[in-house]
């Protein structure tokens, strides 16, 4: 507040203010001197409070944090009882464990009664097919061992020792293919540290390895599908939709590919039937460029990361749940970002409910955009009433963030719709964040990996498990074949969808 805005204020005129004394003016000014000051102190402690505050309740449900990281957790309505017992009801579809089949027995053996248990009377005559009832067990599982003598001559002649070698069909590593495809799956699919593969394959096997045969053999497991998974990306990257995601990793420099110990990034690209993972040491573009390819020519479903911002807008959709994030922590702002951010909520839950009942076929595409359009203009109304805010370059109020966060979605508000229009694009990220999910899990137990071969092996080997449980394969069966076919030195089993319809469904058609 200066002397001019001072005398406005309390009515005193510039004649007025000639006639006070020179001393009462010179504290008057001192006095407005301190006013400024404060009210500037007052104005960024407000500024900063906000920030703090919005800060302190950033969560899963309005940031990009993960649920398992709220400090406050989700309390859900608690219903009332509905008086029944526990278990199945009364006409429930009954499911029962199923029988294998007759063959797949080791032995059947068949019992008759004797007596009737009502009047006593002896029986003769079989009526209807036997109740079946089956024991399964597991057998005492004791390696199969093969020893292989090589003999050595001493030559007459010379003297020289000549030892006798081993068959051409026999391995020169001390364990089988299903012994390596173990290892690679007790730690990939199961997700165990190396002490505990150890200890798993003693215990359940009998087969005592060491901490370094068990790294031996995780590393055989690991360039054993080498070729299958660098198809499964180039699969991926001719598929016409994609999820995308990332999360952090950790990757340390024992082999001293990493001296400069930065950050690793553990990249998914999902398809339907393949998903296919890296590790990198950036979040660029660089990185999702050799993730989907620099000829990339699908639909991408991402969030708003800027590292896949060379894709063309038309060709990309924005997850509606990291937007939902968006719109929630603009209404838990205060004025004008409030009403804005409720607006947008609104016009979200609408969104959906339209897309749910043309998921389950109550409306034709068509009549699905036709719904959308003017929703999509309110949206774009709104997002342009959050933008044209006046705020100053480096301003960081609670406003100054709602605007720029508004003029972010404009630009990409063209990737917001895809879904709408395009057969196969969902409007949310769910598949990458489902199976990035196991990788987070991964690098929660094991800390990440120590050497750039360690992050191979974990990319390699989630690319696998994913990808066959998505078809609905055996993976140490996979793992078993993959092993054996690298020792044969033939083509190893291929973790693309194995009929034609299925490739036909997420592959374009060259």
């Amino acid at each position: 507040m200066d002397r001019q805005v001072y005398l406005e204020e309390s009515g005193v005129s510039e004649a007025d203010w000639e006639q006070i004394p020179v001393s009462v003016k010179r504290l008057l000014e001192v006095l407005i001197e301190r006013l400024t000051y404060q009210e500037q102190q007052i104005q960024e402690i407000q500024t900063e409070n906000a920030w703090l505050k919005e800060k302190l309740n950033r969560d899963s449900s309005n940031s990009s944090l993960s649920p398992s990281s709220d400090k406050k957790k989700r309390i859900y309505p608690k219903r009332e009882g509905s008086g029944k017992k526990r278990g199945g009801q009364p006409g429930h579809e009954l499911h029962s464990r199923p029988l294998y089949a007759v063959e797949e027995c080791e032995s059947v053996e068949d019992y008759y009664p004797t007596a009737c248990w009502k009047c006593g009377l002896p029986l003769h005559h079989e009526e209807g097919e036997p109740h079946r009832h089956q024991i399964v067990e597991l057998p005492v599982i004791v390696p199969v061992v093969k020893e292989y003598r090589l003999h050595q001559c001493v030559c007459e002649e010379c003297n020289a020792l000549t030892r006798a070698p081993l068959p051409e069909e026999v391995s020169a590593k001390g364990y089988g293919p299903r012994v390596v495809a173990t290892v690679g799956v007790l730690s990939a699919m199961y997700r165990q540290s190396q002490r505990m593969v150890q200890e798993g394959m003693s215990n359940l096997f009998g087969i005592k390895l060491s901490l370094g045969s068990i790294n031996n053999l995780r590393h055989e497991s690991s360039n054993a599908v080498a070729a299958p998974v660098m198809a499964a990306q180039e699969y991926v990257q001719r598929s016409e939709v994609v999820g995308a995601d990332e999360t952090g990793f950790s990757q340390g420099n024992s082999d001293g590919n990493n001296p400069n110990r930065l950050k690793a990034w553990l990249w998914i690209a999902v398809t339907p039937w393949v998903t296919f993972f890296q590790v990198t040491l950036s979040r660029s573009q660089e990185s999702a460029k050799s993730l989907l390819g620099e000829t990339f020519r699908g639909n991408l479903i991402t969030d708003r990361h800027g590292a896949y911002t060379w894709v063309e807008i038309v060709r990309r959709q924005l997850c509606w749940a990291h937007l939902k994030r968006d719109f929630t922590q603009i209404a838990e702002r205060s004025g004008a970002s409030k009403l804005l951010g409720e607006d947008l909520l609104k016009e979200k839950t609408l969104l959906f409910e339209l897309w749910h009942r043309f998921r389950e076929g109550k409306m034709t595409r068509s009549q699905f955009i036709a719904e959308v359009d003017p929703l999509r203009l309110r949206v774009k109304v709104l997002l342009t009433e959050g933008a044209v805010y006046p705020i100053a370059p480096r301003e960081n109020s609670p406003l100054a963030k709602t605007v720029r966060t508004c003029r972010r979605l404009l630009n990409l508000e063209p990737a917001m719709w895809l879904f709408v229009t395009v057969d196969g694009v969902e409007p949310t990220n769910n598949d990458s964040e489902r199976g990035i999910r196991t990788a987070v899990i991964w690098r929660r137990l094991s800390f990440g990996s120590q050497t750039q071969a360690g992050s191979l092996f974990v990319s390699r080997m989630l690319t696998v498990v994913a990808s066959l449980r998505a078809q609905k394969r055996n993976v140490l069966e996979y793992m078993t074949q993959s092993v054996q076919a690298a020792r044969d030195g033939t083509s190893p089993p291929s973790l693309l969808p194995q009929t034609i319809s299925d490739i036909s469904k997420s592959v374009t058609v060259a």
